[in-house]
């Protein structure tokens, strides 16, 4: 497990991160970590709440190790809790503890940026559908991974484009 690399495909709501990370495990012959969150709320029958947000970073971190032991070299994350975190202060102003300690002491290896540039498909977990919103948080992932001290990539263009550019990064970066 621990000589996994750990690619993580990041961006605002619909820009095709599951998409991708689907796609980018199949050409990898190697396994991806869907979005917890995407199955937390799914089954909770109510508006989520911070306390949740707690709840879906331990689910997250649950499922990648899980699905680290059974990654062949790279194992694709659809998003980290840099995305919960983000989430949690754009509705609460604040984040748990748990969720920013975590993301500190959590090490990958590479970062895909999801661009805003493909339509917004409506879905009913999603938040911020206009324009202006998916900027502002484009912009703040962008910021994410700039600072990240790791190598990342701009993910933008049709999803064949996307799943190259996303391949010829890999290999540069990754698997050299």
């Amino acid at each position: 497990m621990s000589d996994v690399k750990k690619i993580v495909v990041i961006g605002p709501e619909s820009t095709g991160k599951s998409t991708l990370s689907v796609a980018l495990a199949e050409a990898l012959g190697t396994v991806w970590v869907p979005e917890y969150a995407r199955e937390y709320l799914e089954t909770l029958g109510r508006p989520y709440t911070q306390e949740d947000l707690r709840e879906i970073a331990r689910g997250q971190l649950t499922l990648e190790d899980k699905l680290a032991a059974k990654a062949d070299k790279v194992l694709v994350c659809d998003t980290d809790l840099n995305v919960i975190k983000v989430w949690s202060h754009a509705r609460y102003n604040a984040c748990d503890r748990l969720i920013t300690e975590s993301i500190a002491a959590r090490k990958y290896d590479m970062y895909l940026l999801t661009n805003i540039d493909i339509p917004w498909q409506d879905d009913p977990l999603r938040e911020h559908p206009s324009p202006e919103e998916r900027l502002y948080f484009y912009n703040i992932y962008r910021d994410i991974v700039q600072n990240s001290n790791l190598p990342w990539v701009d993910m933008s263009g049709a999803h064949e484009e996307r799943l190259k550019k996303a391949l010829e990064a890999i290999k540069q970066h990754i698997l050299s």
